[in-house]
């Protein structure tokens, strides 16, 4: 019989709580980690969709990137469709458990995967955040890294595309280097626009992230930084490297539960060409 309480505890090991930023709500959401863990499922997001998934599929363990409780309930109003998903989470006794931004900061968490999935070499921190907790290794969100080959503004949004297989994505370019040699990568998943400077800083070509701004895009072009916003949900890496990670420790430690990821697509946006 395996526990929530040890499940987390070995990722902590991991991804520290103590990395997270100052405003995100990383930890238990909901539920209760002293019960033991018979079927845990692994998603981005917690929608009412994968509540649906995790109950049909006799889920007890929900293991997400993104945080269910970003906010403050107001009340418990179950018309709402958010408390709705809590009462129905609880009713089931499903614990849910989320890594956000403490594992965008880890040493082999989310910024690696997509670094990986671009297949950059000779990776280093965008945003260096100190020391690790518990290795004591320097740590940081986003990567820098470099291409195997130099491609231009258009032929790397096309291989971005196929990198995160998504059928489209946004490219900001100055139109002074539509020919400009991409060489230098950087990439933080999520929305991160705010680091636009530090990927100069680091001698990025390119800079892969999501949620970007009509005003920081003109802020960009301004800087001659050519910018890729595949979206927010090519995070979705995160549910099959954590179910990787959770099949791996409980190999190890002879955990006996299933491991679970959501085939529940929860990208919110359809893209739409003429």
């Amino acid at each position: 019989m395996t526990t929530g309480n040890q499940l987390i505890a070995r990722f902590e090991k991991f991804a520290n709580p103590q990395l997270a930023e100052k405003w995100d709500h990383v930890g238990l959401q909901i539920g209760n980690p002293d019960l033991p863990i018979t079927r845990l499922m692994t998603t981005l997001d917690v929608r009412p969709e994968v509540v649906d998934e995790a109950i049909e599929q006799n889920v007890d363990f929900i293991f997400a990137h993104h945080p269910i409780m970003f906010h403050p309930a107001k009340d418990l109003d179950t018309r709402d469709p958010q408390n709705a998903m809590y009462a129905k989470l609880l009713a089931n006794n499903i614990t849910v458990y989320a890594a956000h931004t403490n594992l965008d900061t880890a040493n082999g968490g989310m910024n690696d995967w997509l670094a990986d999935q671009l297949h950059l070499t000779n990776t280093v921190p965008l945003v260096p955040a100190g020391n690790d907790p518990i290795s004591g290794e320097p740590v940081g969100m986003g990567r820098v890294g470099e291409l195997a080959e130099p491609l231009t503004p258009q032929k790397f949004a096309k291989y971005c595309m196929d990198v995160f297989a998504i059928r489209g994505l946004r490219l900001i370019v100055n139109p002074l280097d539509q020919e400009r040699e991409i060489k230098r990568v950087a990439v933080l998943g999520g929305a991160g626009q705010d680091f636009y400077q530090q990927a100069l800083e680091a001698g990025a070509d390119a800079y892969v992230t999501g949620d970007v701004s009509y005003h920081f895009a003109h802020d960009m072009i301004a800087s001659h930084l050519v910018v890729i916003d595949p979206g927010h949900h090519i995070e979705v890496v995160a549910a099959h490297q954590l179910a990787n990670l959770i099949t791996q420790w409980k190999n190890e430690n002879n955990w006996q539960f299933e491991v679970l990821e959501s085939r529940v697509n929860t990208e919110p946006f359809t893209f739409i060409t003429k």
